[in-house]
């Protein structure tokens, strides 16, 4: 087994995302959920990439101590040129809960045990999904369709990890990295952006930030990372942005003679699927306009007050199957959703989205439920914490929806298996999501 990439998601939706980057674009690609057994690999003799879903995205800087070493070395053992610390596009993280800059240190540590790496690239910029990073700083999409610096975004009012600063370098300083360089626009654009990285490693600048507003500068940064890689393995922290500049530079550097298939079509028909379920947690406001399309058009609608789900002694849930078994025995597209819009009441987090995870693998173990074979999980701290409930150990790449939330097929030890799914951030997707999900 030759694998050219590894890479830890810090949640699922954006473990996904990298999926989709790779399958489209014809390397062949798993993602485990959770470090994966001699017997899973071996499911999978043919791969070139090889990920592993996570959630430190929600998790402390001592969570991440704990666990995130095993987890490194697990994707150590393959060898890989590049070793991704898969973060969101939106870079959202904190000192105290998904903090980067202590996964940054960490993999630092681990992927190269006998001399500390010499620098870890960070490339957050992904055009496809329109968020940018422009002389150090980052902008994103807003749900009006405007592109806007992350600390005026809507992400500013995130409800865990709130982003009040945009340049990636003190961002990333208050997380406790230092000794950070960056790699701007100008320099990627004059030809003399390999001069300018080895002066700033030179200078003894552990972590790099590179600039990517575009195709071309993101090809540059690519091309660039993966002649750095065939020196010495790169440990990188970044988003899909960094898996698509690796792509570009295979795509382009035929001299490696990397064997990539020919890609297919991302764009392919998907079959109709129905009834579709989908299980929402999310509180997004790009959410909430596609729960209420979807409600407006036909799909049956079950609300779920989060604090009544999570009482051990309420009936809540009895009472949330039966009407989701009803709805889907009679052919209906049934959505679960705990929020629209900001919620009253204080998040839950991973309780929730353990509690959704379980009544979903109950709704579709159900021998009645066995026409239901796609599902949608909106919300990046649910998907990840849904998905663990679901006793699947794989997903591999499907067909491409929209950006940043593909189709992907489970891989499981049980009536799972071959069970259809798509993550959805909460801020992915267009008001008609849903029904794209649907197919037809």
């Amino acid at each position: 087994m030759s694998i050219l990439y590894t890479f830890y998601g810090d949640d699922f939706t954006g473990s996904t995302d990298v999926l989709e980057q790779l399958g489209a674009n014809g390397v062949p690609a798993v993602l485990f959920i959770g470090p994966p057994t001699a017997a899973h690999l071996s499911t999978f003799p043919r791969v070139e990439a090889i990920g592993i879903a996570g959630d430190s995205r929600s998790r402390s800087p001592e969570w991440m101590s704990a666990n995130l070493p095993a987890i490194f070395h697990t994707l150590q053992q393959f060898n890989a040129p590049v070793n991704h610390y898969k973060v969101c596009s939106t870079f959202d993280s904190s000192p105290t809960t998904g903090s980067i800059g202590r996964a940054i240190e960490i993999g630092r540590e681990i992927f190269a045990p006998d001399f500390m790496p010499e620098f870890v690239p960070v490339v957050v910029g992904a055009p496809h999904l329109r968020r940018y990073v422009a002389f150090g700083n980052l902008f994103a999409r807003a749900p009006d369709g405007s592109v806007q610096r992350i600390d005026r975004h809507p992400m500013s009012e995130h409800p865990v990890t709130p982003m009040h600063e945009s340049d990636l370098r003190l961002h990333l300083a208050a997380q406790g990295c230092a000794n950070i360089g960056l790699i701007d626009i100008p320099t990627l654009k004059s030809g003399v952006a390999a001069a300018a990285l080895d002066s700033l490693i030179a200078e003894g600048h552990q972590v790099i930030v590179f600039d990517t507003v575009d195709e071309d500068t993101q090809a540059t940064v690519g091309a660039l990372l993966w002649k750095h890689a065939w020196q010495q393995p790169l440990f990188s922290a970044g988003s899909s942005g960094l898996t698509a500049a690796l792509i570009s530079a295979w795509n382009h550097q035929d001299a490696f003679n990397l064997g990539l298939h020919t890609p297919p079509n991302p764009h392919r028909h998907i079959p109709i699927a129905k009834p579709l379920l989908v299980l929402s947690g999310s509180c997004s406001a790009v959410t909430e306009r596609q729960l209420r399309y979807a409600l407006a058009n036909g799909y049956h609608g079950i609300s779920i007050e989060p604090a009544e789900l999570l009482d051990p002694e309420g009936s809540v849930r009895a009472t949330v199957l039966d009407a989701a078994t009803q709805s889907l025995r009679d052919g209906q597209d049934t959505v679960l959703y705990t929020a629209l819009g900001t919620p009253a009441s204080p998040a839950h987090g991973a309780r929730l989205g353990a509690a959704l995870g379980s009544l979903l693998r109950e709704l579709l173990t159900d021998d009645a439920m066995a026409g239901v074979r796609r599902v949608l999980i909106c919300g990046g701290d649910t998907s990840s914490h849904a998905v663990q409930q679901l006793g699947i150990y794989a997903l591999t790449w499907a067909a491409d929806i929209q950006p940043g939330a593909p189709l992907c097929r489970a891989t499981a030890d049980s009536s799972l298996d071959g069970v259809e799914l798509v993550l959805k951030g909460g801020q992915v997707g267009t008001e008609d999501f849903f029904d794209r999900v649907r197919g037809g």
